[in-house]
């Protein structure tokens, strides 16, 4: 591939303890904790409360061989990224589905959830699950843009699981990546 035709961004997995992944889980719980706390305390999540987000997320689920953390690229820098894990022999879930702010709107996202999706497939999971709050209107808006449908909570106890999604997968297609933009993959 020529240099004037190399895509705008790239996925490919990353060791969930690399800089990469660690700097990427840090703003995705800041995000997240921020809007939690914002809609339900009026105020933003502490220095310590990020922290302890962090922390507590060993992403042992998203090691291989039973999973993987996909890291998007645009021009070179971390954009986003999405974890797939195995529950079973036949489920994948989707986990910390992440576009920074400033990289939205560029068909990361869906570039992520595409590559998800075929790693799913790859690990041997004709289905895939996920749970997301009901505040993160965007990502539910996305999942259900992308075919997931809701169904019933497929696991208790996490307070911030308040829907839950899942989407039959099938082989993917080879070819260009989302918005036309062929998307390097690989692994």
């Amino acid at each position: 591939m020529s240099e004037a035709a190399a895509p705008s961004w790239t996925i490919a997995p990353e060791p969930v303890d690399a800089p990469v992944a660690r700097t990427l889980f840090r703003a995705y719980y800041t995000e997240v904790a921020d809007r939690y706390y914002t809609l339900h305390e009026a105020r933003r999540a502490t220095p310590e409360e990020i922290d302890q987000g962090v922390a507590g997320h060993t992403g042992d689920g998203l090691r291989p061989p039973h999973g993987v953390l996909l890291v998007a690229r645009h021009g070179g820098e971390p954009a986003g990224c999405a974890g797939i894990r195995l529950l079973d022999a036949r489920t994948a879930e989707l986990k910390q589905v992440f576009v920074r702010p400033g990289k939205r709107g560029l068909g990361i996202a869906n570039g992520l959830l595409r590559a998800a999706e075929a790693t799913a497939v790859r690990l041997g999971a004709e289905r895939i699950r996920l749970d997301t709050r009901l505040d993160l209107t965007e990502a539910i808006a996305l999942y259900r843009r992308r075919g997931y449908v809701e169904i019933a909570p497929y696991h208790w106890g996490d307070p911030y699981a308040e829907i839950f999604f899942e989407k039959r997968l099938t082989a993917p297609r080879q070819g260009a990546g989302a918005d036309g933009a062929e998307t390097a993959v690989t692994w």
